[in-house]
Formats: structure tokens, C-alpha cells, sequence
């Protein structure tokens, strides 16, 4: 126990799974002051992935965190919206009053994106929170006309749970073909027949010019009657409320945090999808508003909270590799790594198999990983990519070698 943190006061904003697992990591690395979890919903802590599956579904009713706040001496705050930071007095602005602070960690998530112009239009859904969720439950057991407006990868994902309800699913993306923004066109664009195959109506290259109570009005003067209209174009930092403090944010709205997640703001640190990093291991800065990053950066911020408290600080630097997964149409797509600065792109398989996986390499070496219906070779994949292995490429391409095995 870090005795020098007794009367200390740690405040974590946000309660999603990286604020969670932040105020977790203090009390496993011995933070022995008090840590103050504030939470805008007024629901318990919740997990989220299966706000797209189980609980849309009505397969699950809740998806909290098996998490004693109470044994962990951790006070909740739910309810209660941040709405400033005055990093010069240490306090965070709430509409319930001030909270001061010692330590602040900012881990307020992502927000989505809405469509422009659908504010107040009935029957337009967003799918982030528990309560969102809860709303479209009806909406999929009535077995309606829904439109889903983008294809990237939470519209994969509801259109397939749509689809598994009964419902009649279009989806409309702007871009050429789905995941536009996410993976290159030559591993994208097949990915468009998987929606075919599931009875999903999938129109690309088409905007929407507005959205109307019971209809969507496509921009090349189609008009598209929907039940509900779910809207899934991305997703931004929720650091809205931080624009006017010390913190500097970049120009996606992001917390810029250093290598420790430290902000430009004394005692003040981010994790999550709120917060952006630079990664040695590629050379750049990133944004990953993925799971897997809100679960391993509190380990890191807590570390190094913990340190800055010791006399002889043996700072810890963020820098893994990133990981996600969807499970979309009756495949389990899985990603590792960062591929925007490779230089060869390696097929284990063809888009038309049931499994198949693409590896990026830059000179060489395993950068980054997409692997459907191949959980073996993500879980070698991702390894090599920590590694900074390199890959023979010819042996790479044969599916039937394992990824170790193509090591040179």
C-alpha cells in the first residue's frame, strides 16, 4: 500500500470500462487514497459490446460489471455529467457542484456521430448507451422496414441483429463499399456480399439527403420507407467539455496524453476512446476507440499514477498493439495492429472461403492483421506484430502454414 497517497484524492470521469478498470488498477496497485468514480448514466457500470448482441436481442437485460465499488472503497457518482475543468483550482465542474481533486484521469468514452439534420425526427435511433438499446429492443421485436445509415462496423453489427429479429434491414453508406473508413478497398469491398447473403439490402456510393418521419430521402431522389432509422457514421471523443481547460485536445477532439497518458495539464491523465497516444512501435499518433484499449490503459495509468506519487517514479509507457472484433453476418472478423504505413499486403486464403485472413507487412515485418474465421492465426499474429517479427511472405500466403512458422 502506498501510504503517501492516504489523504490523497483520485477523480475518474467516466464510468465505462476504461474509468472501471482505472479505479480497479489504483486500488491493485496499491493507491491508498480516495478514488471518486463519476459516471454520467445513472445506470451501474456497464459493459458495452453486448448492447449490439445479447441485450438488443433481449438474450441479456443488463451487461454490468462484476465489480464491488463498496469492498474496492470506491464512491460511485452516477448520474452526474461533467461540464468543465478548472485544472488551475483542481476541480471538475458537474452539474451536481465542483469535485476537487488530487489526480484526475479522463475517461469519458466516445460519443456518436448524429446524422445531420435528424435532431427530433421521430423513429432516428443511435446505438451507444444502455438506454439506446433498450429503446430499439421494441423496435426489432415489431419485425419492421429498418434503415441503417452507414456501414462501417456497429451498422454491420445491427443489421445483423436486425436480421436475426426478422426484420427487413437496408443499409445506405456514402462510401464506395462498407468498413470504407476502417481497411482498404482490395480486403473491403467483398465484404458488401456478406450482406447479401444475410437478406441485407446494401446500397453504396449513395448519401442521404435528409431523413423524414417514416422514410429516408436518399440524395439521387430515392426515397426508402423505414419503421426506424439507426444511424451509425462513426464516432468522436467525448472531451466536448474540455475544450475551454488546460487540456489540449487535437483536431478529432481527442485528449492529446503523452506516452504515460499524462495530459498537457498538471496530475491530470486520459485512456480510452477519449485519448490519443503516441506509438513508438508505429511511429505515430493513435486513436483506437476499441474495447481492448479501454481494458489494457488503465493498467498503464494507474502504474504511473502510483509512481508519480514515489519518491523515485519509474515511469511506464502505453504502447500496445492494438485488437478488436466483430461478430457480424456469421463471422467472427478479428484485427491486430496498424496498418496505414505498410508496404505489402499478404492473402492467406481468398475472400470467397469461409476463412480467410490478410497480413500487412512493412519491410517486412507483421504490422497488422485481419483474420475472419481464423482465431489461430490472430492469436499468432498478434504476437508476431509485438515481436516486430518478419514474415516470408510466400510461406505467409499458404493458409495451411501456420503464421509462426512463416517466420524467417
Amino acid at each position: 500500500m502506498n501510504e503517501r497517497t492516504s489523504g490523497w484524492r483520485a477523480v475518474i470521469v467516466g464510468a465505462g470500462m476504461a474509468g472501471v478498470q482505472t479505479a480497479v488498477a489504483l486500488r491493485e496497485q496499491g493507491w491508498a487514497g480516495e478514488v471518486v468514480l463519476i459516471g454520467a448514466e445513472q445506470h451501474q457500470p456497464y459493459d458495452r459490446p453486448p448492447l449490439s448482441k445479447a441485450v438488443l436481442l433481449g438474450k441479456a437485460e443488463h451487461s454490468a460489471f462484476d465489480v464491488d465499488f463498496e469492498a474496492l472503497d470506491v464512491e460511485l457518482r452516477l448520474g452526474e455529467s461533467a461540464s468543465g475543468l478548472d485544472a488551475g483550482r483542481r476541480v471538475v465542474r458537474t452539474q451536481a457542484g465542483e469535485v476537487p481533486y488530487d489526480v484526475l484521469v479522463l475517461a469519458t468514452g466516445a460519443e456518436p456521430v448524429a446524422l445531420p439534420g435528424s435532431a427530433g425526427v421521430p423513429g432516428v435511433h443511435l446505438l451507444r448507451t444502455l438506454d439506446d438499446a433498450e429503446r430499439l429492443r421494441p423496435v426489432l421485436a415489431g419485425r419492421g422496414e429498418i434503415v441503417v445509415v452507414g456501414a462501417g462496423w456497429i451498422g454491420a453489427e445491427f443489421a445483423t441483429a436486425a436480421r436475426e429479429a426478422g426484420c427487413s434491414v437496408t443499409v445506405v453508406e456514402a462510401a464506395d463499399r462498407p468498413l470504407a473508413h476502417a481497411l482498404p478497398a482490395e480486403v473491403a469491398a467483398p465484404m458488401a456480399d456478406w450482406y447479401e447473403s444475410a437478406g441485407v439490402r446494401l446500397l453504396t456510393g449513395t448519401a442521404v439527403a435528409r431523413v423524414v418521419d417514416g422514410a429516408v430521402e436518399l440524395a439521387d431522389g430515392r426515397r426508402l420507407p423505414a419503421d426506424a432509422v439507426v444511424v451509425g457514421i462513426g464516432a468522436r471523443p467525448a472531451t466536448r467539455w474540455l475544450e475551454s481547460s488546460a487540456v489540449d485536445l487535437g483536431p478529432d477532439g481527442a485528449v492529446l496524453a503523452d506516452a504515460r497518458l499524462r495530459t498537457t495539464a498538471p496530475d491530470v491523465y486520459a485512456v480510452g476512446d477519449c485519448a490519443s497516444f503516441p506509438s513508438a512501435r508505429y511511429g505515430e499518433r493513435l486513436l483506437v476507440h476499441h474495447w481492448d484499449n479501454a481494458l489494457q490503459g488503465p493498467a498503464t495509468v494507474a502504474a504511473n499514477i502510483v509512481a508519480d506519487s514515489c519518491a523515485d517514479p519509474a515511469p511506464v509507457a502505453y504502447d500496445p498493439v492494438p485488437y478488436f472484433w466483430s461478430e457480424q453476418f456469421g463471422r467472427f472478423v478479428q484485427y491486430a495492429g496498424h496498418h496505414g504505413g505498410a508496404d505489402e499486403l499478404v492473402w492467406r486464403g481468398e475472400p470467397a472461403d469461409a476463412s480467410w485472413a490478410v497480413c500487412w507487412l512493412r519491410d517486412g515485418a507483421l504490422v497488422a492483421l485481419l483474420a475472419v474465421g481464423r482465431p489461430r492465426d490472430l492469436t499468432q499474429g498478434r504476437k508476431l506484430i509485438a515481436q516486430g517479427a518478419r514474415l516470408d511472405a510466400a510461406r505467409a500466403a499458404d493458409p495451411a502454414v501456420p503464421l509462426k512458422s512463416a517466420v524467417r
